[in-house]
């Protein structure tokens, strides 16, 4: 049970870089540059600039929420929209820790509904 657990939260990160990534995976030529903003060694921002012919731009945004504890309890991804010039919410990846176990839920942006929506499927449970 803890080894499928463990399996689906690897998954589930794997998955969410990954498909963030491989866009730009073709292009040689594409670097991506990043900027981390802390606060008391606490990673609050981590912004990614995408170098390509020799120009930088914004391509994503990493904002994070921490617990009284310091455990990360929101990790919400906005990606550059350049046409708009403005940063756009994508996804939101939220973790509830209980005694025993660690709770991962991927929420995917909805501009109809201007909310976050829940992707069931992607809600990894792993025990300690």
């Amino acid at each position: 049970m803890k080894k499928m657990n463990l399996l689906k939260s690897l998954f589930v990160t794997v998955f969410v870089f990954a498909a963030n990534l491989t866009v730009f995976a073709s292009n040689p030529e594409t670097e991506l540059i990043y900027n981390t903003e802390e606060i008391d060694g606490v990673k609050m921002s981590e912004t990614v600039y995408k170098m390509n012919e020799g120009i930088l731009t914004n391509f994503e945004k990493y904002n994070y929420k921490y617990n009284d504890k310091k455990q990360v309890v929101e990790n919400v991804l906005q990606k550059w929209d350049e046409g708009r010039g403005t940063w756009r919410n994508h996804m939101c990846i939220k973790y509830t820790y209980n005694e025993n176990s660690t709770t991962i839920q991927y929420y995917k942006w909805n501009k109809n509904k201007k909310d976050y929506i829940l992707v069931p499927e992607m809600t990894v449970t792993m025990d300690m």
